[in-house]
């Protein structure tokens, strides 16, 4: 019998839910797809035209109901990523704006199916939970022009070195 969790994100997908799925649980460690199901669409009667995959994301429980033309995936939500270092924030941003995916901006981008994502390293939580505002608003500025965080880039802002 499978477990549930009394909260999970849902994500609804027009096509590619299972596709979906399978690529972000490929891209963090302690994520895995527990169940996939498919049912008979309601409106249509169309067989396996629902199906809804249960997946754990890096600990975090999500599914996803993919069942045809609903709405069109926007920024209202996200998947947050918090990355150790900037190789695994560079690993991630390559792999997710792969194929169809594009930047967005200060740590944002769309997947291929247009799922938004936040990619931001460890450092800069740590960096803006210091309570310096005057390094924190140095760090913000050299951050706002930026599609990917570079964590370089943004600790010598921080520092004043820039």
């Amino acid at each position: 019998m499978t477990e549930f969790s009394n909260v999970n994100t849902c994500i609804w997908f027009e096509e590619g839910g299972l596709e979906a799925a399978r690529f972000y649980t490929s891209l963090l460690p302690n994520s895995h797809i527990k169940d996939e199901h498919r049912f008979e669409h309601m409106l249509t009667g169309e067989e396996g035209g629902v199906q809804i995959i249960q997946f754990t994301l890096a600990g975090a429980p999500f599914s996803i109901l993919q069942a045809g033309p609903h709405q069109e995936h926007n920024d209202m939500i996200s998947i947050s990523v918090t990355t150790e270092d900037q190789a695994e924030t560079d690993r991630l941003w390559e792999a997710l704006t792969a194929n169809g995916g594009r930047e967005v901006q200060c740590g944002w981008l769309k997947d291929r199916w247009g799922v938004a994502w936040q990619i931001s390293p460890r450092r800069i939580a740590e960096l803006l939970n210091t309570g310096d505002k005057a390094k924190i608003g140095a760090m913000l500025n050299a951050m706002h022009p930026m599609k990917k965080l570079d964590v370089a880039v943004l600790e010598a802002a921080f520092h004043g070195h820039n």
